[in-house]
């Protein structure tokens, strides 16, 4: 079998993840970068070091398709506000495509691509990393088997560090990311759909820009993100579920906390640990009887990236999707759900008001 051709379109900090995991799999390689930044390329190609010996480089998408490469897909990892100008060609040619969340920063443009993805004769596959991290896919199967019972509630937590500079300062405002809720917390609104089982109904969100880049100026203006919240969803089948959110806690020993409780039990996950704690009821003053375990991850595959090595499970996924006709596990109306739940969260904490889902006509 000949080996999968893919184009990087997007040659940041994800960009690099991507093509550094891209290079563990014999049965693709990459041949194509696309960046309109010369230093974003050049960061791509320090990265590729030898490998980058014939690799070509594009200024923009055109530019790539005018070129007549022969290409089997593309992953696109360039800025949020990029995703829509830079998928619309795309759906014009035969290719396998893996956006980067989120879809796109802008609810309407997610309507729009999402519609034009449900036609695409190529695979189209949202990047939703936390699903894949070898300890929340272990914890979403045990949820789904039953193990807490009938699960009733859902909390999961991030504390880490903030936001990282990306080139042009990008990620600082609102109207490029999406906002905070959009471009950081999409991940998590994803994961609660896909451990709940159903469709959110109203969301509300309490959050603020309380500590990080308070004394920050780009061009005179100050950024405008969120960088703490707390945000409730309730569920058409009757679960809520609790995200807690905090960009300015760096210290925090695990960055990523869920937990799922239902009529019979508990169970936890945390990361980077890579622990599950399973906690059973017992009744009132009743020894307790906690199991622990640890879900662990090849090191070659977490030195590949900074996703607790989701971001190699997720491409593993996306190349058996394109040659084995595998499930395409995360879709575009995936990634419009978790946009328009962001987009949501961004409205509730502005309005200081609980928001109704069917406000957003995503269908």
């Amino acid at each position: 079998m000949s080996k999968l051709r893919f184009a990087l379109i997007g040659a940041g900090m994800m960009g690099v993840e991507h093509l550094t995991n891209l290079a563990l799999f014999d049965e693709a390689e990459l041949v194509a970068l696309v960046d309109p930044v010369p230093s974003s390329l050049r960061y791509a190609v320090r990265a590729l070091g030898e490998r980058a010996a014939g690799v070509a480089q594009f200024a923009n998408v055109p530019d790539l398709l005018a070129a007549g490469l022969k290409l089997d897909g593309v992953i696109i990892s360039s800025p949020n506000h990029t995703h829509h100008d830079v998928l619309t060609p795309l759906f014009g040619a035969d290719l396998h495509i893996l956006c980067e969340k989120p879809l796109c920063s802008d609810l309407e443009d997610a309507k729009r691509v999402a519609e034009r993805a449900a036609s695409h004769r190529g695979v189209f596959w949202v990047g939703m990393e936390y699903r894949f991290m070898p300890p929340a896919a272990e914890f979403i199967r045990q949820v789904h088997e039953g193990r807490v019972g009938r699960l009733v509630m859902l909390a999961m937590r991030e504390h880490r560090f903030p936001f990282l500079p990306k080139v042009g300062d990008w990620n600082r405002f609102s109207r490029n990311t999406g906002g905070t809720m959009v471009e950081k917390c999409c991940h998590f609104f994803d994961l609660m759909r896909l451990i709940v089982g159903a469709e959110p109904v109203r969301i509300h969100c309490s959050g603020g820009m309380d500590v990080n880049h308070l004394d920050e100026r780009y061009g005179g203006e100050r950024p405008d993100i969120i960088d703490n919240s707390y945000t409730i969803v309730d569920f058409d089948n009757g679960v809520r579920a609790l995200l807690d959110l905090c960009m300015f806690a760096d210290g925090a020993e695990q960055q990523e906390e869920i937990a799922a409780t239902g009529d019979k039990a508990k169970l936890e996950v945390f990361v980077p640990s890579g622990e599950l704690v399973y906690s059973p009821r017992v009744g009132f003053r009743q020894p307790k009887r906690v199991e622990r375990s640890t879900v662990g991850v090849d090191e070659t595959v977490l030195a590949a990236g900074s996703h607790h090595g989701a971001t190699y499970f997720q491409q593993r996924a996306f190349i058996d999707a394109i040659q084995k006709g595998a499930p395409v596990q995360v879709t575009a109306r995936d990634g419009l759900r978790a946009v328009a739940m962001g987009t949501a969260a961004e409205i509730s904490a502005r309005e200081k008001r609980a928001v109704e889902f069917a406000e957003l006509n995503v269908g």
